[in-house]
């Protein structure tokens, strides 16, 4: 299974009890044997044509409303993450794991390189930062900075947590242990699945990668959106609509009132930048006619 896929589903399943597993479970084995009974499903889903967002909002529309919540989010994420060639592959690996959660109570962590390891931990915290807003999400990043720093810094702390030979419970207790109450929810399950899903020598460096990657993740949370007029709500609307459906997040606007764009929008979000606005198109105009690129033309019209 993809490393990330790995964390998200430990993440989501991981949270159901007895009955919701059971229901994911089979609606997981249903999903995988419809995948592999139409072709014609199959073969849009490893289209690499699609983009990969796209190939999660088909799966979206194919179970919203007719599934457990957590089989849409596990199924679109797969979908959406999984190169295009190995969504099936990844559907039917979602299915087996839920199918041994659901048997032994356990969820198998494999054993990864330390870059697998990370991604496996950022997928556990994309579940994680799915549900809250984007406010908290700098409080996250300090207290996980604040903790990074505390285990650098106490050495009977990071001999317990980076001993590959402790018991695993026991290096997982002592994080609860030391932030339960004290931090963040989400925060305390970050911290706990840094030492159940990261390199057990590569404590301090999993926390450092989380910081950077909750503020990257920020960044795809909060639109900057300059408007040359006011926006009224049903644009407000459509905007954030069409956004979360870009993004597969739950973005929130932050608008800017700039007059010299003439006219449209231009959003920017994550490393993002989308120019629909009337002094953009003009720029792009006034390119296409400059001298150099009518002398291009010109010579292209004489071929």
């Amino acid at each position: 299974m993809l490393p990330k896929l790995e964390g998200y589903a430990a993440a989501r399943l991981g949270s159901l009890d007895t009955a919701a597993l059971a229901t994911v479970t089979g609606e997981l084995a249903s999903l995988e044997q419809t995948v592999l009974g139409r072709a014609d499903l199959r073969a849009v889903l490893t289209d690499t044509s699609i983009a990969a967002a796209s190939r999660g909002l088909i799966v979206r529309d194919l179970l919203n409303a007719k599934v457990h919540d957590v089989t849409l989010q596990v199924a679109v994420y797969a979908a959406s993450h999984a190169p295009a060639q190995e969504v099936p592959h990844a559907l039917a690996e979602l299915a087996v794991v839920a199918r041994e959660l659901s048997e032994s109570g356990n969820f198998e962590l494999r054993g990864l390189g330390l870059l697998a390891s990370r991604q496996r931990v950022s997928g556990f915290a994309d579940a994680q930062l799915d549900e809250i807003e984007s406010q908290n999400f700098d409080e996250i990043e300090d207290e996980l900075f604040r903790w990074a720093r505390t285990v650098e810094g106490n050495l009977e702390l990071r001999r317990l947590l980076l001993d590959r030979d402790a018991a695993l419970a026991s290096r997982v207790g002592t994080v609860e242990a030391l932030l339960a109450g004290k931090v963040d929810a989400v925060t305390l399950a970050l911290a706990m699945f840094v030492i159940e899903g990261g390199r057990s020598r590569d404590v301090v460096g999993t926390l450092d990668y989380l910081v950077d990657y909750v503020a990257r993740a920020r960044d795809w949370r909060v639109a900057r959106v300059h408007t040359a007029r006011p926006l009224d709500e049903q644009n407000r609307n459509a905007l954030v609509t069409s956004l979360t459906t870009l993004t597969g997040k739950n973005v929130e606007l932050q608008i800017a009132d700039s007059p010299e764009l003439l006219g449209g929008v231009l959003v920017e979000i994550g490393d993002l930048r989308l120019d629909a606005t009337t002094r953009g198109r003009l720029g792009a105009l006034r390119d296409a006619v400059s001298p150099g690129h009518l002398y291009e033309s010109s010579l292209n019209r004489n071929d």
